[in-house]
């Protein structure tokens, strides 16, 4: 797995624009920036749209305050799903939502979970990691079924320390 001190992968990933889905590569994403990144199970799921993106788009001035760039949502979803919902959420342009359609950005990182067996396949664990200049200076992995370390509230408080 990721951990602090780390260089991300580089990879490509998808995001929804107003032009259609854009390819993303992860190098160029993260270079001479301050990303927080959180990633959700799945888009449309009651914890990551009750919860989890409404807390980053709550906190989006706060985390700019703070020095960060760019808010990210990587989800193991296809970027038609994110773009629906991105729309859903009114997140468009506070957010930048990251499709890794097939889990490999997040395979790489070594952050998958298999729900398989409740069918919903290989998705991301639920996590949030701050990098700088494509560096993790913070990761916080969620247990099975948490939501505690990786909400929005915790990467700031992670941030003031």
């Amino acid at each position: 797995m990721i951990k602090v001190g780390d260089q991300l992968p580089t990879m490509t990933l998808m995001t929804p624009t107003a032009n259609g889905p854009e390819q993303i590569d992860t190098g160029t994403f993260f270079a001479g920036k301050t990303v927080a990144l959180f990633a959700v199970p799945g888009a449309f799921t009651p914890t990551c749209s009750v919860r989890h993106l409404p807390g980053f788009l709550d906190h989006a001035d706060q985390f700019r305050a703070k020095g960060v760039d760019v808010i990210a949502c990587l989800a193991v979803n296809d970027v038609f799903v994110l773009d629906a919902w991105e729309k859903s959420q009114n997140s468009a342009g506070r957010i930048t939502m990251l499709a890794d359609g097939s889990g490999d950005f997040t395979k790489a990182l070594g952050l998958e979970f298999d729900l398989t067996a409740r069918g919903l396949g290989v998705r991301s664990q639920r996590f949030a990691l701050v990098a700088r200049g494509g560096v993790v200076t913070h990761l916080a992995v969620e247990a099975p079924g948490g939501f505690d370390v990786s909400s929005a509230e915790a990467v700031l408080a992670a941030l003031n320390a």
